[in-house]
């Protein structure tokens, strides 16, 4: 085997929660957003951009959601705004990847999404590789217009994932992956 196949067949992703300092290095985050970038892009769009959550970033971000779910639930459950209050402060780094796919006169929507998917996974696993554990997340707040529009994400704009980074040197169990006879066919079999 070589180092890369190694890489993609033992990768898995950390609890946000487990993820602690350090982060990336000013140099490793211009290395993992180069390497991101480097994804298919039918029609040279680049339909993706990135946020940068990082340092004090993080908790101010995370405080513009705890306020947007104040005010969708006046009176929330405190366990509950505890989570909201540090939804982007858990790791030391967090990288929102958004997708701005639209309609053009030849390239479909849809590749322009997957573009933009691609680019998260090539970001996690540039990470993985520089030695970071990582987790691609959503959550509702990737979903929610007043929380974007906060976060200086435009209407025509989507989130693609919120990807975490950063040191976990606890061991992480496998979950199931499907097996390879359920999901793969061959035409004119």
């Amino acid at each position: 085997m070589n180092t890369t196949i190694d890489l993609l067949k033992t990768r898995r992703s950390a609890p946000a929660l487990s993820l602690v300092e350090p982060g990336p290095t000013p140099a490793e985050l211009e290395t993992l957003l180069s390497i991101a970038s480097r994804v298919p892009d039918h029609g040279k769009l680049a339909p993706f951009r990135f946020i940068l959550f990082q340092g004090e970033g993080r908790v101010r971000a995370s405080e513009i959601i705890a306020e947007v779910f104040i005010a969708q639930h006046p009176d929330p459950d405190q366990d509950q705004l505890r989570i909201e209050r540090k939804r982007l402060a858990l790791a030391p780094l967090v990288i929102a990847v958004v997708s701005r796919a639209g309609p053009h006169e030849k390239i479909p929507e849809w590749e322009q999404i997957m573009t933009a998917g691609a680019v998260c996974m090539n970001l996690i696993v540039a990470a993985n590789s520089l030695g970071f554990a990582t987790v691609w997340l959503t959550e509702w707040y990737a979903y929610d217009r007043a929380v974007l529009d906060r976060l200086g994400v435009a209407a025509n704009e989507k989130i693609a994932g919120f990807v975490h980074i950063g040191r976990n040197p606890n061991p992480r169990e496998d979950r199931a992956r499907p097996a390879l006879a359920e999901i793969v066919t061959t035409f004119g079999a």
